[in-house]
């Protein structure tokens, strides 16, 4: 069955307010929309721990720092919907723009500290869009858990922080990467991936495995970056953004082996931004 497309913040909170008024558990699935099998696993893991659930979807124009970016975003609304019918959730939220960003809005959320490197790095103002979004999404659904995935482990580590830091009554759970048979990272954005493209693509991957192993190696990241930046290049990556080793908790950067470490990286392949991190 078809879940209810709910577009106002009106029709919205008279379905939460019975959920609530009758002490049901409400998750929220925040995404923008060409949900693939790593949106879906967020929807599974909050049928799992919750009474009612919210997918919401909204292409949110404040973390894009590219017009072209937003205007190419992939925009799948009645596919969508198909997907999410076998789970029964109990709303899809598309909000008009209005209903986020009405006449007037002048508000901006910032995390500081977790956002200058990485993506905040290479998209400035990315995550104040992001926590800026993400603030009205938990106090429009009202929501008690919210369910993101790892493959954007620093968006992870953003909401968390901002909804700790604004008594937001909300638990942030953080779920694994799904990935394609051949290594890929699930993404929205590989369906902007040519053919060629998409067999060029899960390299990535496979330059991040080997760069992990040669850290359990004991060799540094000063040691490796080069070679394997290298050799992403030469199979037809246009540019990386970074191939970094940072701390799991505070992203700070390191050159070696700690606990709690993760890798991350992004790199642009025929004009897409392809992004993944691993534990290491």
């Amino acid at each position: 069955m078809t879940a209810p497309i709910v577009r106002t913040l009106a029709e919205l909170r008279q379905m939460t307010a019975g959920w609530r008024k009758a002490g049901e558990a409400i998750g929220v699935v925040p995404t923008m929309g060409a949900l693939h099998q790593g949106h879906l696993s967020l929807v599974r893991a909050a049928k799992d721990h919750c009474d009612r659930v919210i997918v919401t979807i909204f292409v949110n124009p404040k973390q894009f720092n590219n017009p072209e970016d937003l205007e190419n975003y992939p925009r799948t609304e009645h596919d969508d919907a198909k997907k999410l019918a076998s789970f029964e959730v109990d709303a899809i939220y598309v909000p008009d723009a209005d209903q986020i960003y009405p006449d007037g809005f002048a508000t901006n959320v910032s995390v500081s500290g977790l956002t200058d490197m990485l993506c905040g790095a290479a998209r400035p103002g990315h995550f104040d869009g992001v926590a800026t979004v993400v603030s009205k999404l938990f106090l429009q659904t009202q929501a008690d858990k919210a369910f993101f995935g790892e493959k954007d482990y620093q968006q992870l580590q953003v909401v968390t922080r901002l909804a700790a830091d604004l008594d937001i009554p909300i638990e942030v759970v953080g779920c694994p990467t799904i990935r394609e048979e051949d290594g890929l990272a699930m993404s929205s954005r590989n369906l902007l991936l040519s053919d060629r493209s998409r067999i060029k693509a899960p390299l990535l991957a496979e330059v991040m495995d080997d760069v992990a192993a040669s850290l359990n190696d004991g060799k540094t990241m000063s040691e490796i970056v080069p070679d394997a930046t290298a050799r992403l290049l030469a199979a037809g990556f246009n540019e990386v953004d970074y191939l970094e080793l940072r701390d799991g908790a505070d992203l700070s950067l390191l050159d070696s082996m700690k606990p709690d470490a993760r890798l991350f990286a992004a790199a642009w392949l025929a004009g897409v931004r392809l992004i993944d991190n691993i534990a290491v």
